[in-house]
């Protein structure tokens, strides 16, 4: 089962401006092949379906841990999405085409099937797929693949790093970047204990280091690069027996009970022109107060 914690891993800046090209690159980092809606499903198929748990509970349970983290990697990403978004369209009545600037956006289902908001797809509105979990059953070629998964996904990440310099949409890639260069480690660390392997030798992939990215840079000095966070309040110990010794660059790895101290999620306001929530938020808002002022009594 799960808790929920209704903030993000991180605070985003407080930067109000549109860029709607900008929101369907980062679409690829929710739902393209090595999206975070992607690690999410493969570690949690994989944690669903191990079998002998007990005898290899510090490889479960590293699985499963993973996969909690992503559940909030796809949080953040969609968070992205929506604050580039926020003031894409002004309110008018719908006789004035209030959505008009959609036909000039390269993903116009923005504007037509979300409420200018994120979506289960890639950076060219194609839909995320079940057929890209990969779950073989066998721990050493499940390992393997999510080794890959986050080398692909790290590429991804520096590629849409590279397309925008949105103040917004860089803080979560570079916060990402330093978590999945963790996830990474981690499964090199399950492949060497496993197998004798020295697969940390080949991080990171690509050969450039996360301090060349000022945003990932910032979350290094944070030393979030050398954390693995339990996402529960008492399982997934075991973590510990694979996530020790020393950082490839130096520093102690470290286990933190709970997760990260995060930041608000931010509100997304009105959008009458979309008719989210309504056409007359107002109504809905006094019709929450009713409900709150009746419970009281």
């Amino acid at each position: 089962m799960y808790l929920r914690i209704d903030r993000l891993q991180i605070e985003l800046p407080k930067v109000w401006e549109p860029d709607p090209n900008a929101a369907a690159a980062v679409q690829e980092l929710f739902g393209g092949r090595f999206g975070e809606m992607s690690t999410l499903m493969n570690y949690t198929m994989q944690s669903f379906n191990f079998r002998g748990r007990t005898k290899l509970r510090p490889f479960y349970d590293l699985i499963a841990n993973i996969a909690a983290e992503e559940l909030g990697h796809i949080e953040l990403v969609a968070a992205v999405v929506n604050q580039l978004l926020v003031g894409a369209t002004e309110t008018a009545p719908p006789t004035e085409a209030p959505l008009e600037p959609g036909k000039e956006a390269r993903n116009s289902h923005f504007f037509i099937n979300t409420a200018q908001t994120a979506m289960a797809v890639n950076s060219m509105g194609e839909p995320w797929c079940g057929d890209y979990v990969f779950n073989s059953g066998n721990l050493i070629l499940d390992l393997l693949h999510n080794f890959f998964l986050e080398n692909g996904a790290r590429l991804h990440k520096l590629r849409v790093y590279e397309m925008t310099t949105h103040p917004v949409a860089r803080e979560a890639v570079g916060y990402l970047i330093v978590r999945g260069g963790v996830h990474a480690l981690a499964y090199a660390k399950a492949l060497e204990a496993l197998t004798g392997v020295d697969v940390p030798k080949m991080l990171p992939i690509p050969k450039i280091r996360d301090d060349a990215i000022p945003e990932a840079a910032k979350y290094r000095r944070m030393n979030v690069h050398l954390t693995l966070y339990r996402f529960s309040p008492d399982d997934y110990r075991q973590i510990a027996a694979i996530w020790r010794g020393e950082h490839p660059d130096g520093g102690a790895l470290v286990v933190k009970d709970g997760p990260p101290p995060g930041g608000p999620i931010p509100e997304l306001p009105d959008l009458p022109e979309s008719f989210a929530p309504e056409y007359d938020p107002e109504a809905l808002a006094e019709m929450v107060q009713f409900l709150l002022k009746k419970k009281k009594t």
